[in-house]
């Protein structure tokens, strides 16, 4: 093995060269693209602040600028392809490729040996030196065994036999790694790979994709692909991939404007934000699902899906039930309904305003609409009165261009003013001076009409929160005063905010987009149908890939894999879905995978990966003794990477931050806000910390008083499975049965603390 490492050194070795030279010569064709933006830019800049009074030079300079225009924007694009070959090819130089495999193609006479690596490299011959992972004969390395094998093109399945797979980690050059293997990814690489430290940002996964994630990622025949995986089972990763795979396969209609992932949070969101990166591609659009409501619901603030998780605790069972209504798929249809059927004199118009003086009355524009054809749809008739009240809002504009008023403001307009407004316009061009002023007093005219137009526009002239109590009022009385009450102080509860704004785009037929090709939901457990119907209303061209896994829904019920496929072909109207389970975790340690799969009923179906580390650790203190039990447990710790304490809730944590920060230096308390995280001791409750991985966990107070309900499996579970090397548990008096249930082979407890 020794002298055939030595001929794959010497490959890289050639491989880094080329690598350089490729470096060299682009970095030299960015600099040059560089410096010509950068004069065509101060061009334009300078062609644009020509003096146009002049009516002889005006349409030679308007043109002239539009030439530089177009000029900037051709070399902006070039820059732009350059400064991303030269970022692929620096991703190259870290590390050139990570596999190859030897493959005999049906029909062919010789076998053919090919490289797979983070993107393409292809010498000045047009031999590829490096095949892009993404590439369809790739696809080999993820999920062929040696022997006959068969991959996805354009032009259908092609056969061919595996002869020969070698994985690398190549570092800078060197091979610091090698070996070959029959399995899809070998685990000495994962062994290597899972053992390393967590950071700050997720890392792609290209060298030690699973067969079973390569399905997640290269599938392109569905619109609705559910992944359930158990947790620290690589789901995110694979999706993240999958989003990279699906820029490379559609890279000619496709980029990443019209990808959205939803994140669970803004830790998560700043988690991930280097995986695509890392790739050479550019990253999706990336929203939380509080910020896309908070968005949408200007001037009011939406409820959290942690504020909601916390108010639960507390809530009443006549509360509880509301929301289970409302959380019902049946309630966004009972809204379809209403729409449908709603009469004009139900819709609630309001005035729209000018300088405190009424311009178009709610009357009028309540006439307008219902004189319109019954037959026409509420957001036919939405748009049709907007139309016509755009049309009155024109004939007012030429009826007030030639009054007194206006003339005022002509004559005291300056010259620059004047021209500023005749814009593009060469005074020639007018038969008289009439004619002149009028397009002039028109422009005048439509600056002070200006907030009537964007009240039109933004559809300012329908109260649809009122409307939206009206509908309560008439299918869910019980619901109206708490909507109201919440109101007046510019709040909404979120389990009113998909129904409401489903109301409003019904009524108004605004609210969606086309464009979006792709919607990525994580930790779609803890969305509610009704969210995921609007998701889907609102993306209408989107093929959506939901994943998450139903053991963590802290939020909701708990629903089998099938169980959620059925509920989404039926009401998001999707016609080709498929599901795939990932049931082995690589995240954790065999040990820490082991305890907490024997907390859950079905934890069987979960398959440890076999990383050895150390079995978790119970430690029994009295209620009294718990936050000394903890102080002891954390000054034995190594702080210079995070070390998570993760509660049940954010009163936990609170309180524990206010009890550590005295004690120790680097202490702190994590909100949904917070957007990185910090060394030392983090405290955090379970979710924010939904899709992250830590090397250290303390679960503190995992006491029969702390979790004893029904929904507690969940939280526990969750809590456990963000540890990656070590984790801890802490009780403040007698144990969880939830943990006293667990064989005790598989953890070990610490003598109880006293003082």
């Amino acid at each position: 093995m020794d002298n055939e490492k030595a001929l794959e050194q010497k490959r890289v070795d050639d491989v880094m060269n080329e690598i350089q030279k490729q470096l060299d010569a682009t970095q030299i064709e960015y600099d040059k693209a560089h410096k010509e933006t950068t004069s065509v830019e101060r061009n334009y800049v300078q062609n644009a602040r020509v003096n146009t009074y002049e009516v002889d030079d005006q349409m030679e300079t308007n043109a002239e600028i539009q030439q530089q225009k177009n000029l900037v924007a051709k070399t902006i694009e070039n820059e732009t392809i350059l400064k991303k070959q030269l970022s692929t090819l620096k991703i190259l130089q870290d590390s050139a490729y990570f596999g190859r495999i030897d493959i005999h193609e049906n029909g062919e006479e010789d076998s053919e040996t090919l490289y797979i690596g983070t993107s393409s490299l292809v010498d000045e011959d047009q031999d590829f030196l490096i095949y892009d992972w993404r590439a369809p004969i790739s696809s080999i390395y993820y999920n062929g065994t040696l022997g006959p094998v068969s991959y996805e093109t354009p032009m259908g399945e092609q056969f061919a036999e595996l002869k020969k797979k070698r994985q690398f980690t190549i570092k800078k050059g060197v091979i610091t790694n090698m070996f070959d293997t029959n399995e899809t990814i070998g685990d000495e690489i994962l062994q290597s790979v899972l053992g390393e430290h967590s950071d700050e940002y997720m890392r792609n996964i290209v060298a030690t994709i699973q067969a079973e994630q390569n399905d997640i990622i290269r599938d392109v025949k569905h619109d609705l692909l559910l992944v359930q995986g158990v947790a620290g089972s690589g789901k995110t990763s694979a999706i993240l991939q999958r989003i990279a795979f699906l820029l490379y396969h559609s890279r000619d209609k496709l980029n990443a404007e019209q990808i959205v992932l939803f994140s669970p949070n803004l830790l998560f969101s700043h988690y991930i934000s280097e995986v695509l990166p890392s790739l050479g591609e550019k990253n999706m659009r990336q929203i939380t699902l509080a910020e896309f409501l908070n968005n949408r619901f200007e001037g009011l603030q939406v409820e959290s899906l942690f504020d909601k998780y916390e108010k639960k605790i507390t809530s009443s069972k006549k509360t509880n039930s509301i929301e289970s209504i409302k959380e019902d798929p049946k309630f966004m249809h009972t809204v379809e309904e209403y729409v449908q059927n709603v009469s004009s004199s139900q819709l609630r118009f309001t005035d729209i305003m000018l300088d405190s003086e009424i311009f178009f009355s709610h009357n009028e524009i309540h006439d307008i609409y219902s004189q319109l054809p019954q037959a026409m749809k509420p957001s036919q008739k939405f748009a049709e009165t907007k139309n016509l009240l755009i049309k009155q809002l024109n004939r007012k504009i030429k009826e007030n261009a030639q009054t007194d008023w206006v003339r005022s403001e002509i004559e005291n307009l300056s010259d620059e003013e004047y021209y500023d407004l005749l814009g593009t316009k060469r005074r020639h061009a007018f038969q008289a001076i009439d004619d002149e002023e009028f397009y002039i007093g028109r422009k005048i005219v439509k600056k002070r009409f200006a907030p009537v137009y964007d009240a039109l526009y933004n559809n300012y002239f329908i109260d649809y929160y009122a409307q939206y109590s009206d509908f309560l009022a008439n299918k869910l009385p019980e619901a109206v005063d708490l909507f109201n009450q919440n109101l007046e102080f510019h709040k909404i509860d979120l389990v009113d905010a998909a129904p409401l704004l489903y109301l409003r785009d019904l009524l108004t037929g605004s609210g969606r987009n086309q464009a979006i090709a792709h919607l990525f939901i994580d930790e779609m457990q803890d969305y509610t149908l009704p969210q995921l119907m609007y998701l889907k209303y609102i993306f209408p061209n989107a093929k959506l890939t939901l994943l998450g896994d139903s053991e963590q829904a802290l939020f909701n019920e708990f629903r089998t894999p099938q169980e959620l496929l059925d509920y989404f072909n039926k009401h998001l109207n999707v016609k080709k879905s498929r599901i795939i389970k990932l049931n082995k975790s690589y995240r954790s340690t065999q040990q820490i995978t082991n305890f907490m799969k024997a907390l859950l009923p079905d934890g069987n179906e979960i398959q440890a990966f076999t990383r050895q580390g150390k079995k978790p650790e119970l430690i029994i203190a009295s209620k009294e003794n718990g936050l000394h039990a903890l102080k002891l447990e954390l000054k034995q710790r190594d702080l210079s990477s995070p070390v998570a304490l993760i509660t049940k809730n954010q009163a936990e944590s609170d309180f524990l931050y206010q009890k550590l920060r005295k004690s120790f230096d680097s202490v702190t308390l994590l909100e949904d806000k917070d957007r990185s995280l910090p060394k030392g001791i983090v405290i955090l409750p379970i979710y924010l910390a939904k899709g992250l991985e830590f090397d250290d966990v303390i679960a503190y107070d995992i006491s029969h008083d702390n979790y004893s309900g029904i929904n507690d499996t969940g939280i526990l579970y969750t809590i456990c499975s963000r540890a990656m090397h070590r984790l801890t548990l802490i009780s403040c008096g007698k144990p969880s049965s939830l943990i006293m249930s667990i064989p005790s082979d598989l953890y070990t407890t610490k003598s109880t603390v006293t003082l």
